[in-house]
């Protein structure tokens, strides 16, 4: 196996490749479209605004290379709002690789923005990303904007209204929490991310 984890600029990347270590892989941390093309997996991290992300996947000449892998893909948090067509956060044009908008949580009584800490799961159509998780566990969350519900959509997490919480479309994968904050569910994710071929 060879993971890479594209250093798009996000403050959690370190956590992440230590909670891909705690599993016993290495990952390589990288920028480099040729080593990512290599990879037999990639994670897109993403921490910040969905538009300063997207320029530096330009400034990086990646965003054609993420568009084209056929290796398993998986996008955490802001990197998985970035695979899909557009996001309201900046009105920024993402990846495309997915259908739909990212939009911002409306203000609602009660309902801070961002949506933070640790919320349910729901699990709606069980794949092997999702063996071992079961119906209503936790996962923790920071997030201002979310995907909506859709035929891709894995397992939705309640925030006033359903939001997508993991999607997946082919060999393109997203959770919108952090499964290196997430204990043990986290870490059973990534564990069954890393054993897709």
């Amino acid at each position: 196996m060879r993971l890479a984890i594209i250093d798009s600029g996000g403050a959690n990347i370190a956590s992440v490749r230590y909670a891909i270590e705690r599993l016993g892989v290495n990952a390589e941390l990288t920028t480099d479209p040729a080593r990512v093309q290599a990879a037999t997996h990639v994670i897109l991290p993403g921490v910040g605004m969905a538009a300063d992300c997207m320029a530096r996947l330009h400034q990086l000449g990646l965003v054609d290379v993420i568009k084209q892998l056929k290796q398993p893909l998986l996008g955490i948090c802001v990197g998985m709002q970035l695979l899909f067509d557009s996001s309201d956060e900046g009105n920024v044009s993402c990846l495309g690789v997915l259908p739909g908008r990212v939009q911002r949580f409306p203000d609602r009584a009660g309902l801070p923005v961002p949506h933070m800490g640790w919320n349910q799961l729901h699990v709606l159509r069980p794949t092997l990303l999702m063996q071992g998780i079961h119906v209503d566990d936790y996962v923790y969350f920071v997030h201002s904007y979310a995907a909506p519900v859709t035929d891709m959509t894995l397992a939705s997490t309640d925030y006033g209204a359903p939001f997508s919480a993991i999607v997946q479309k082919n060999n393109i994968y997203g959770v919108q929490f952090h499964p290196e904050r997430s204990a043990r569910v986290g870490a059973i994710i990534l564990r069954n991310f890393l054993s897709i071929h």
